[in-house]
């Protein structure tokens, strides 16, 4: 199985050929680390990776100045991988493990105006993801539709946690924190 992270190199190295400096500047400018885990240093890791599955090759070019860089590009079986992964990603729900959930079943341990104040700042983290993203997305407009989908599929989710974040405030309010020390927290 492809990593979010090795899907999102073989998908740049599909456009075109890139050494890894190239490929952080393009991750950075495009936004990317705002709906996929890929962080710089685990860049050269993945192309070593990928390189030694047969998904990508590199060769060395001459730098105008410096020293000669590798320059990774996509193999065939790269390309077949990259297919395979994201029919995976578009036909297979996976779950969310956020603290968040750890958290809530664990709420008892704590006052609950306590709790009412961690979410609160759980709700302002979110209204802050909500303006970076919403202003990554006007500063690159105009976009494909797929990818302005990436944008409205990421805020559309904030929205919604953090409406449900208030719903549950107001609820821990409610029950100002009602006892349930020895509720059983069923799973998900």
């Amino acid at each position: 199985m492809t990593t979010q992270a090795e899907l999102a190199l073989l998908t740049l190295l599909a456009e075109q050929p890139y050494h890894g400096y190239e490929l952080e500047h393009v991750i950075e400018a495009r936004g990317m680390r705002a709906w996929t885990e890929i962080g710089f240093s685990s860049i050269y890791y993945l192309l070593k990776k990928l390189e030694n599955e047969g998904l990508i090759e590199s060769r060395l070019e001459e730098g105008r100045r410096g020293p000669a860089r590798k320059v990774y590009a996509i193999t065939p079986a790269g390309q077949e991988q990259l297919r395979a992964a994201i029919v995976e990603a578009l036909t297979t729900p996976r779950r969310c493990y956020t603290p968040l959930l750890l958290g809530i079943a664990n709420l008892p341990t704590i006052p609950a105006a306590e709790a009412v104040a961690a979410l609160r700042q759980y709700v302002a983290a979110l209204d802050e993801r909500l303006a970076h993203i919403r202003a990554r997305w006007e500063t690159q407009k105009p976009l494909p539709y797929f990818v302005e989908a990436l944008f409205t599929y990421s805020i559309a989710l904030i929205q919604t946690e953090r409406d449900w974040v208030e719903t549950f405030i107001a609820q821990v309010e409610a029950n100002n924190g009602g006892n349930v020390s020895g509720t059983n927290v069923g799973g998900i």
